[in-house]
């Protein structure tokens, strides 16, 4: 089981692992990083807590992992923990009360945290201006985003971009260049010849040592590319049309190559996944898909949305009847 160990004497948390030495009696244990910064701990400068996704502990009840699901995917973002109660069916009470039990914050306090733990990636890595770090961020405004930070790594985010490192700016040639962590024992090699050998052709590719897809981002298209990166992490650049949301997208991509724990790879939508499965991808590619000019070798479309999946267009491409039948229902 995952703890983060906060140090009393100090007021800083550390993540499973760090060099830091305490003594044994000033240290209390949490089982989330947002526990501990409700608790009053700030995250360490050394092991840097916020750039690894933190798990939840292996004994949560169902209920509790199906409300996390949903907030990763946005739904407080906007919303409030009673909506996200009526969602898995129980009063907020109860819902906070689980939370409190399992994960020692509410489920707003968690969502606040990983909000802020992905700026401040975004700070580190990237030169994104501050405003779009916090619309990338899932904040809904800049004077929402400069309080969070402020609570949570007690400064503000013009002062914690000037205490980056020099070397952790990542850099590329185009798009915007971000770590993504992973557990120890995450096998890449092995991640990125399952993922070729699933490759949707025109969607996906595995160029040597690099895996690039295809995306849609509002209507508009987009591209993300994965390679090695340092000890420990892989490096994710995103040539986006914009960079509002990118927290859920950067979400979507570790799920997707099992970086954060699960087997790899995973699934980008859970429609993709489907049609799949038929065999058919390939062919709804070329015939609903978006044409793309001028992307990397490989690349040519993004898959089609479920929305322009109608009946009438899957009869247009001559599949086998059980295939569109299949695809038709998936779309519903």
């Amino acid at each position: 089981m995952t703890t983060y160990s906060a140090v009393v004497t100090t007021g800083i948390y550390c993540r499973p692992g760090c060099g830091a030495r305490p003594l044994a009696r000033n240290i209390r244990t949490y089982e989330h990083p947002a526990a501990a910064e409700v608790a009053g701990f700030r995250a360490c400068l050394r092991c840097r807590p916020y750039r690894v996704a933190a798990p939840l502990a292996a004994g949560s009840p169902e209920l509790v992992c199906r409300a996390w699901r949903l907030i990763i995917e946005g739904v407080l973002d906007g919303g409030t923990e009673t909506g996200l109660a009526e969602r898995v069916g129980v009063s907020p009470r109860h819902l906070r009360r689980l939370f409190l039990r399992h994960l020692g914050a509410t489920p707003d306090q968690l969502a606040r945290s990983r909000r802020a733990h992905f700026a401040r990636r975004l700070l580190d890595d990237t030169d994104l201006p501050v405003v779009d770090v916090a619309f990338a961020s899932g904040f809904g405004s800049l004077r929402q985003f400069n309080r969070t930070m402020r609570e949570v790594f007690r400064a503000a985010p013009t002062a914690l971009r000037e205490r980056r490192h020099r070397a952790d700016r990542l850099a590329a040639d185009g798009g915007l260049a971000l770590r993504l962590p992973y557990a120890p024992g995450y096998d890449w090699d092995a991640a990125r010849a399952r993922l070729a050998e699933r490759a949707i052709p025109g969607v996906e590719v595995v160029d040597g040592g690099t895996y690039r897809r295809t995306i849609t981002v509002g209507g508009a298209p987009g591209v993300l590319e994965v390679s090695p990166g340092g000890d420990g992490h892989l490096v994710l650049v995103a040539h986006l049309p914009y960079w509002e949301g990118l927290i859920h997208l950067v979400g979507r991509v570790g799920r997707l190559l099992g970086t954060e724990g699960g087997p790899a790879p995973g699934t980008w939508s859970p429609f993709e996944d489907g049609v799949r499965a038929t065999g058919a991808a390939a062919r709804l590619v070329r015939g609903l898909g978006t044409y793309v000019p001028g992307l990397p070798e490989g690349l040519t479309h993004t898959f089609p949305e479920a929305a322009a999946v109608t009946e009438e267009a899957l009869a247009a491409l001559g599949l086998p009847a059980a295939d569109a039948s299949l695809i038709a229902a998936l779309t519903r």
